[in-house]
């Protein structure tokens, strides 16, 4: 069985991942915006090269923090989606939702500040 949140539940949620990071990540963070969206439009599933929106539980857009140079400026946020219907299709329990969503935020951020997938894969095993 699918468990099934109310988008301001799902939110909830999301906000208390965010709030969760550490403070030194909380401070470094600026001009990000973090979004939930149902899935991913299948334009977006073509632009990261997967063909079911259930492969995607996230996104982040932007330029990461270890590529920005002195000309960096004036741009529009980066932005971090967290996409709730391929989460909930994963989870049975809203316990199951929560350490989802808060996996796939700390996964965002990590993108945010430069790491790859490769590297955000070895640390999720360590840790």
């Amino acid at each position: 069985m699918i468990m099934k949140l109310t988008r301001e539940e799902f939110e909830e949620l999301t906000v208390l991942a965010l709030r969760r990071l550490p403070k030194f990540f909380k401070k470094k963070m600026k001009n990000v915006d973090v979004v939930v969206e149902d899935r991913a439009s299948r334009e977006l599933l073509s632009e990261v090269g997967l063909r079911y929106p259930s492969e995607l539980l996230g996104l982040y857009q932007g330029v990461p923090l270890d590529r920005r140079g002195f000309y960096y400026g004036n741009v529009l946020p980066d932005k971090i989606t967290i996409f709730q219907i391929p989460i909930e299709s994963m989870c049975q329990t809203k316990e199951e939702v929560k350490e989802k969503v808060k996996e796939v935020v700390i996964h965002e951020v990590g993108h945010y500040f430069g790491l790859d997938d490769e590297r955000l894969k070895e640390l999720e095993r360590v840790g």
